[in-house]
């Protein structure tokens, strides 16, 4: 497992930057990529800055959907983790 995705596995994700690796919340995530996007769809960048906002947007969204995986994960352990008894009683549906 790469230390990206041992990281990840653990509820954080490695940043986007090109500084050194910092670890960024899905919110720091989301948010960077909103303005990756916001710049792009603005227009006005030579092909250069478009393709490295591109490439960044790119590793941001993994690490959203790194954060996304984890929080599945967590939730369908605390569901099977669920006695059959407080299943019954808390099912949402």
């Amino acid at each position: 497992m790469s230390a990206e995705a041992e990281t990840a596995g653990k509820g954080g994700a490695q940043a986007a930057g090109d500084g050194p690796a910092t670890a960024l919340s899905y919110e720091q995530a989301r948010d960077q990529l909103t303005e990756v996007v916001r710049r792009l769809e603005g227009g006005g960048l030579t092909l250069e800055q478009s393709l490295d906002l591109w490439e960044r947007g790119e590793r941001l969204a993994a690490i959203c959907e790194q954060w996304l995986e984890g929080a599945r994960a967590r939730l369908a352990a605390a569901m099977a983790a669920r006695t059959p008894e407080s299943a019954d009683r808390d099912a949402p549906f």
